[in-house]
């Protein structure tokens, strides 16, 4: 049987952080926009207290989850147990971007390692925490970390990366407004 909370339990905060990856979930508020699921990683999710959570939002192809989170602020996320017992924790909330260079990013940045890709941190308010079984889920092996957003960002180059937010990460694909 699932069980949920207001906040995030202090066991739950502990198995979060051990978790090698995570989702994202957002939505337009068009029944004809596309619903976004994104999977994270590169230990770029922090647990700021029991109802704030953050990720350090690295460049990708699109910006979906910045836009939608400019359109209507709401956001899910969800962990998984690839190892152990069995889990699934769902962290709803509602979220804020901080573009890279905003005063608030700058404070929240000290929480994260260093990443030339980064271009925003996600701040999340969390209102709702469940968990859930998680039998259906398969165990896996985790073997080590991507380095492909690395070398990426080193053969752009600062200038580079900027250059290619502008021009990739301006509008969802549904038009949204995500960088700017």
């Amino acid at each position: 049987m699932g069980k949920s909370y207001s906040s995030i339990p202090t066991d739950t905060s502990e198995w979060i952080t051990k978790q090698k990856m995570f989702f994202v979930a957002t939505a337009p508020l068009s029944r004809d926009g596309h619903v976004n699921l994104s999977p994270k990683g590169l230990d770029t999710f922090r647990i700021i207290d029991d109802k704030t959570v953050a990720y350090l939002d690295l460049t990708g192809s699109g910006v979906e989850t910045i836009a939608h989170l400019r359109e209507n602020a709401r956001i899910t996320f969800m962990f998984c147990a690839f190892d152990g017992p069995p889990k699934i924790v769902r962290l709803y909330g509602n979220g804020e971007v901080l573009p890279k260079g905003d005063d608030k990013y700058k404070q929240l940045a000290a929480h994260f390692n260093p990443h030339d890709a980064a271009r925003s941190i996600i701040v999340v308010h969390v209102h709702r925490v469940s968990h859930s079984c998680g039998y259906g889920v398969p165990l896996y092996e985790f073997k080590s970390e991507r380095d492909h957003v690395d070398k990426w960002t080193a053969a752009k180059g600062v200038d580079g990366v900027d250059a290619y937010q502008k021009e990739k990460n301006g509008l969802s694909i549904d038009g949204l407004t995500g960088l700017v």
